[in-house]
């Protein structure tokens, strides 16, 4: 990222807090959109010019640059893993010159173990201030057109703090809540990298992949007509972003691959059913799925109620 010294922050006039976006997709450009709903001054950098021309009309007030970092209250790096990684390498000796007076960093990638690893490593070695985060919201769609400033409003987020000892990790968690109230999320929860990416294999990457599959049968090509609410649901998540979710899902290859065996091998149950035409033998597989889901509502709603 190139010095760009035709962004002037004011040193004396009290300011509204600034934020910088790393990546103007549709997760960093809702969170570009909502900062700025929020009277937030906006900074951001993206590969993509076109992006950060249309980005300019109403919802930046620049370029994020080297110059702008020491007077933002939050950098948010929503690009993919790899990219989120090589720009705060770059900029991780800036940040430690900064210190506690510079900007919390966090990072909104669908995955923590890859990013995670090497953030938390670089944080405490040049001495700056970060926080995993997911944002647990999206759509099929992908890009700046698609983003909005009401996203994330109501939506829940996972906090993937460093292993700090408790009095540091409540203070960093604190910080993160604070900056992020513009966002409008719905609730957090804190765990560690490898818990998330686990559970993330199970309920995002593996429903990605399965709808992405169930849509290459030939019998596709013949559903008009004949679907409603059912294949709507299932294929949803099919239409994605083929680069975006294969590095994602190569990052958390072992989980995902474990998952999709244990899908496999209840899916040959009932197959194997079905060939012997064992009607006793599949409705006992039935029955037990919609045991399992009514269990999982029942615990949610539970769940939700205490709150």
């Amino acid at each position: 990222m190139n010095r760009q010294p035709s962004v002037s922050v004011s040193h004396t006039d009290p300011a509204p807090k600034s934020v910088g976006i790393v990546g103007l997709g549709l997760i960093g450009g809702s969170f570009a959109k909502a900062y700025r709903a929020a009277g937030w001054k906006v900074y951001a950098y993206d590969t993509d010019a076109d992006a950060m021309d249309i980005a300019r009309i109403e919802t930046i007030d620049g370029n994020l640059t080297e110059e702008v970092l020491p007077f933002l209250d939050l950098v948010v790096l929503a690009a993919y893993p790899k990219a989120c990684v090589c720009w705060l390498q770059e900029h991780a000796p800036l940040l430690g010159e900064l210190g506690s007076a510079g900007p919390l960093v966090i990072d909104a990638a669908g995955v923590k173990q890859h990013v995670c690893d090497e953030a938390f490593t670089l944080a405490e070695k040049h001495g700056f201030s970060f926080c995993g985060t997911h944002p647990m919201a999206g759509t099929q769609f992908s890009g700046f057109a698609h983003a909005r400033a009401d996203l994330f409003a109501g939506a829940p987020c996972v906090l993937v703090p460093p292993p700090l000892d408790d009095l540091d990790r409540l203070k960093l968690l604190d910080r993160a809540h604070t900056l992020l109230e513009p966002a409008g999320f719905g609730s957090f929860s804190v765990t560690t990298p490898q818990a998330h990416d686990k559970v993330i294999a199970f309920t995002s990457q593996l429903a990605h992949v399965v709808s992405n599959a169930y849509v290459k049968s030939p019998t596709a090509q013949l559903h008009h007509g004949f679907s409603a609410g059912s294949y709507r649901d299932l294929t949803r998540v099919a239409h994605l972003n083929a680069r975006m979710w294969s590095e994602l899902m190569c990052d958390n290859a072992e989980n995902l691959a474990s998952e999709i065996g244990c899908l496999v091998d209840a899916l040959n149950a009932y197959r194997a059913a079905l060939e012997a035409r064992d009607e006793d033998a599949l409705r006992m597989l039935l029955a037990d799925g919609d045991r399992i889901k009514r269990a999982l509502d029942d615990e949610q709603a539970h769940s939700q109620g205490e709150r």
